[in-house]
C-alpha cells in the first residue's frame, strides 16, 4: 500500500480545511435513484454491479460518463463481460445517510456491491465508533438481500488536521472491517491521485476525468476477479 507523502500531506491539509468548512463534499447534485429505476428498468436481466458512494463515485463535477463506474462499464463491455454498472454516488453522503439510503437503493440486488463511504464522516470529525458501525450496517443489509452478494470495500484516508490520533483510527476503520466481514479492500482508493494537482479538481480533492481512469485501473484490479459472467 502506497500512503501520501509529506509534501502531499500539507496540500491536502490546506484544501480539506478550506473545503470543508462550506461544502465538505456536498455541492454536486446527483440523483442515483434515476439509476437504480433506469437499471431495474432493463430487460436484459444481467447481473449487477453496484456502486454506492459519495462525490467520489458520483464523478463530482464531471458528466457520469466520465467516472470511475461508467468507465468500468465501459471495460466491461469492452471485454464481454455480462454486467451492468449501476453508480449509486451520493455527494455529501456520510456513511449513516448511507444507512438510510442502502434499503431503497437494493431495489436492485447487486452481485458486486462496492462501498465507498466514510470520508464525509472524517471531514466531519464524526465519532468514529458510529462510522464503523454505519458500514457494517449497510454491509449486513446488503448480504441480506443476496447471500452470495461479493462485497468491495474501498479504504479512505483523511488528513491529520483532527489530530494523529483520529486520523490513524480513520485509516484503520477500512482493514478492520474487510477483516472482520471478510470483504475485498481496497487499502486506499486514491492512491496514486491524492495530493496530485494535476489530477484533481480546483478544490483539491475531487478527482479530474484523468484523475478517474487512474481510479479505474485501481477499481478494475479489485472488480475483475470477481467476474464469473461473459457473454456467449
Amino acid at each position: 500500500m502506497s500512503f501520501i507523502s509529506s509534501r502531499n500531506i500539507i496540500f491536502i491539509v490546506v484544501v480539506f480545511a478550506t473545503f470543508s468548512c462550506s461544502t465538505s463534499l456536498e455541492q454536486q447534485a446527483t440523483k442515483p435513484e434515476t439509476a437504480v429505476k433506469e437499471a431495474g428498468a432493463k430487460v436484459d436481466q444481467k447481473p449487477i454491479i453496484l456502486f454506492f458512494g459519495n462525490s467520489i463515485t458520483a464523478g463530482y463535477q464531471l458528466d457520469l460518463e466520465e467516472a470511475f463506474p461508467a468507465l468500468i462499464q465501459d471495460r466491461l463491455d469492452s471485454l464481454g463481460f455480462n454486467y451492468n454498472v449501476i453508480n449509486a454516488g451520493l455527494s455529501g453522503e456520510t456513511t449513516a445517510a448511507g444507512v438510510d439510503r442502502i434499503d431503497w437503493v437494493l431495489r436492485s440486488i447487486p452481485e458486486i456491491f462496492f462501498l465507498e463511504l466514510g470520508a464525509n464522516d472524517g471531514l466531519r470529525g464524526l465519532p468514529l465508533s458510529e462510522t464503523k458501525s454505519n458500514l457494517k450496517k449497510i454491509i449486513d443489509k446488503v448480504r441480506k438481500a443476496n447471500p452470495d452478494v461479493k462485497i468491495i470495500l474501498a479504504g479512505m484516508q483523511v488528513p491529520p488536521n483532527l489530530g494523529k490520533e483520529y486520523t490513524m483510527e480513520f485509516r484503520t476503520i477500512f482493514p478492520l472491517l474487510a477483516s472482520s466481514e471478510n470483504v475485498e479492500l481496497i487499502p486506499f482508493l486514491l492512491d496514486g491521485v491524492a495530493g496530485n494537482p494535476e489530477l484533481n479538481l480546483a478544490d483539491g480533492i475531487h478527482p479530474t476525468a484523468e484523475g478517474h481512469k487512474l481510479l479505474t485501473e485501481t477499481v478494475w484490479g479489485f472488480v475483475q476477479p470477481l467476474l464469473t459472467t461473459k457473454n456467449l
